[in-house]
């Protein structure tokens, strides 16, 4: 049988990625780089229980929602924001590993173009 994947699970996979903090979002645990969310427990009544949402890509939503429908989903609640919503009982470490990796990459590529945007107006 393997580990049951919890958000102590997710917690330690995340705070392993550089400069990924623990935090609070809408009063749960949450991960956070930059002061940017990456991901914390999906609180919205729409989302199953033991889910998490993860921030990512519109298509790479898209992408994981069409490999694994059993893992991956969304709701109504969250279709506008570039998240997805993971079945913790259904994805396995190594899966977890990457989507966190991949949120990170989003999170922080998004924090990247921002300053440069900001250091355009400033010049």
């Amino acid at each position: 049988m393997r580990n049951k994947i919890t958000f102590e699970t997710v917690r330690n996979i995340g705070l392993a990625l550089p400069g990924v903090e623990e935090s609070t979002t809408y009063g749960v645990s949450s991960l956070k780089v930059g002061g940017k969310l990456l991901t914390c427990p999906a609180i919205n009544k729409s989302a199953e229980p033991g889910s998490i949402v993860v921030r990512v890509t519109f298509d790479q939503r898209d992408e994981l929602i069409g490999e694994a429908p059993d893992v991956y989903y969304v709701t109504d609640h969250y279709v506008n924001y570039p998240s997805v919503l993971v079945r913790l009982s259904r994805i396995d470490r190594d899966a977890l590993r990457g989507l966190l990796r991949m949120s990170w990459d989003y999170v922080t590529s998004q924090a990247t173009r921002k300053k440069r945007r900001i250091s355009r107006r400033i010049r």
